[in-house]
């Protein structure tokens, strides 16, 4: 696994063959199988403790009620880092969801569909410990604190059900990735008005020590099924867009519903209602 220069733990050879090692135990795993044991170090439990701790704190302040109480429910371990066995053991009786182990980043067609089947991708290496609060790359401090707690909530659980359904229904890579799009700026970046606040539910926010602590700041714009799959975004940097739905029967009836119904022609004719520049 190539990591880029600019990754902070490039220069360090350990660290990239400690996440070379793990990354190898989900590219020898098979599906059905339980998911192999990767043996963390000292140095790697702290990162997560120190996270957690961190993250808690900010969670009560800026995450919605339906994370809290899932999070509450889920009750993932401070002081470790879980297996994802033992997340999948503690998700399943929730909301039927289990993790698959994942290398690195996964073609979105596969990532997205497995969702409908109550699967969720997800890596099993942690971020250099030099920069404990940022990660350039979905690591399993963003996979679990930030989807396996949303993935606790039956509403959540079933929007990314419906992410799914929707991923497989679809043919054309351009309403694949629209599909993408919706997900990315509601259940990775999404933000929602909650007792007269602007409050995070997108995991990528509720997982980042800095993003989360900036986003009300950024160009807020209301949910819109077109604007929201037609905006570009930098994987990289801090979300400077991001669409507040004004409820969660607001999220669920626009962004749920098209889910549920989409096609390559509906997809079509919302992307064609897109300004040009």
């Amino acid at each position: 696994m190539e990591l880029a220069t600019s990754h902070p733990g490039f220069a360090d050879p350990v660290y990239r063959d400690r996440r070379n090692g793990i990354a190898a135990l989900a590219l020898n795993h098979t599906p059905g199988d339980p998911i192999p044991v990767a043996e963390y170090t000292d140095e790697e439990h702290h990162v997560w403790a120190l996270v957690t701790r961190e993250l808690a704190v900010k969670h009560e302040k800026y995450a919605v009620r339906e994370f809290l109480d899932a999070a509450a429910r889920l009750g993932l371990p401070a002081d470790r880092i879980p297996q994802l066995q033992e997340v999948s053991d503690l998700l399943h009786p929730l909301t039927g969801f289990r993790y698959l182990p994942a290398a690195g980043l996964v073609p979105l067609r596969e990532f997205y569909g497995v969702l409908a089947d109550g699967l969720f991708h997800s890596t099993q290496y942690i971020r250099h410990h030099s920069v404990p609060f940022y990660t350039p790359e979905p690591d399993v401090i963003h996979e679990v604190i930030g989807h396996a707690n949303t993935l606790a909530s039956p509403r959540f659980a079933e929007l990314y059900r419906a992410a799914g359904r929707a991923a497989r229904r679809v043919e054309t890579d351009e309403a694949l990735e629209f599909v993408s799009k919706v997900f990315w700026f509601t259940l990775e970046f999404g933000v929602m008005r909650e007792d007269g606040e602007v409050r995070a539910y997108g995991a990528g926010i509720l997982s980042s020590y800095g993003e989360i602590e900036e986003f009300r700041g950024m160009d807020i714009r209301p949910l819109d099924l077109v604007d929201m799959g037609t905006t570009a975004y930098d994987i990289t940097k801090y979300q400077e867009t991001l669409f507040e739905a004004a409820s969660f029967d607001q999220l669920e009836d626009v962004v749920g519903e098209f889910w549920d119904t989409c096609d390559d022609d509906a997809v079509r004719r919302l992307a064609s209602h897109a300004p040009t520049t």
